[in-house]
């Protein structure tokens, strides 16, 4: 049986108002909202409106602050550090693209890293915002609250997965490249277990350091960790991409795991390029047409249909579920009902359902 499809706006519009019902300012529960139905539209199940509940649980603690401003710790033009004061993350990264936007057509690049925002979602989400204006975004969070990966070589928790991921224009679908430094994430791990699942190979390492694919290893006692990126045989790969992470985020923002756990939240970095300031916007998209055209022409593997570049599966998905309505992972709509209740909110009705 075919899950059932609700509209996008709908689902913003409910999201929204669930947000708006628990105390957030207007602009940054829009701009949540639109965070998490976008990560759904592109197929990021888990940091799409199954964040929604958590969020909500953060507000009513007190843990999530509902309205203000971020503080500006430094300025220099190309160079911003904020504290966002553990505003909704998803709000700080729009208002910091649109911080970076003019800065970037002046200087050719500029960058923002912010301390102590609330956790920002599924990175991907903001891609397009920056590619549809031409220009080049690179993004990374780690949360300095959290630790479930541990280091090539160790058994003790260290780093969360570390996203990092870049939006870069092309003619036809951009490239969308989001990544974790991690095998898998918390996220699918909380997924996994919750449903009684294991992952289909080792991701996973049990507290004594042996490879495992019960994604229950996060929660025993000890814990276990998450393989970085690579896994056995190359994790040093991941290790060293996270180790990359926490300096362009905990690093330059001047706060991170050095300091007193504040709570779930992020360190966020985050750079705009305009290539025009470069070698040109013409030229650069001349150069990541070729590479498009060069990776998809290729002579597919076994077991390949075709090479698929970063993006584009989620672009279709995207154009398809604006058409044909969201259709949510089957464990986010009774979490999301739940919610409903609580604050008074009619849910959506599923697309063709009866009146």
């Amino acid at each position: 049986m075919a899950a059932p499809r609700f509209s996008a706006g709908s689902l913003r519009q409910f999201a929204t108002d669930l947000l708006a019902a628990a105390g957030m300012a207007d602009a940054p529960a829009q701009a949540v909202a639109d965070t998490l139905v976008e990560g759904d539209l592109l197929g990021h199940d888990t940091h799409g409106l199954a964040l929604l509940a958590p969020y909500l649980q953060e507000i009513r603690k007190g843990s999530m602050a509902k309205s203000g401003q971020p503080e500006v710790l430094s300025d220099r033009g190309a160079a911003l550090c904020w504290d966002g004061h553990r505003l909704p993350g998803p709000w700080l990264v729009r208002e910091g693209m649109d911080a970076l936007e003019p800065r970037a057509r002046q200087f050719g690049s500029a960058t923002l890293v912010i301390r102590r925002s609330h956790h920002i979602a599924c990175l991907a989400a903001y891609l397009l915002r920056a590619t549809e204006r031409g220009l080049v975004m690179l993004l990374a969070s780690s949360d300095p609250a959290v630790a479930s990966v541990a280091p090539y070589g160790g058994t003790q928790a260290v780093f969360t997965p570390n996203p990092i991921a870049a939006g870069i224009p092309a003619t036809s679908n951009p490239f969308l490249i989001d990544i974790s430094s991690s095998i898998v994430t918390n996220g699918l791990c909380a997924r996994l277990q919750k449903a009684g699942q294991s992952f289909d190979h080792d991701c996973m390492l049990d507290a004594n350091g042996h490879p495992s694919r019960d994604p229950g290893v996060l929660s025993g006692t000890p814990p276990g960790t998450i393989m970085p990126l690579g896994g056995v045989a190359s994790g040093h790969k991941g290790f060293g991409l996270a180790l990359l992470i926490e300096a362009l985020t905990g690093g330059l923002a001047g706060h991170g795991r050095a300091d007193p756990a504040e709570g779930w939240g992020a360190t966020v970095f985050l750079t705009l390029y305009d290539p025009e300031a470069f070698g040109g916007s013409a030229n650069f998209t001349r150069q990541t047409d070729w590479l498009a055209e060069a990776c998809r022409a290729n002579p597919a593997a076994p077991g390949f249909d075709s090479v698929r570049m970063p993006g584009d599966r989620g672009v279709a998905r995207k154009h398809e579920q604006l058409r044909d309505g969201v259709a949510l992972h089957p464990s986010i709509p009774p979490g999301l009902r739940d919610c409903a209740k609580l604050y008074g909110i009619e849910f959506p009705a599923a697309l063709g359902s009866p009146l």
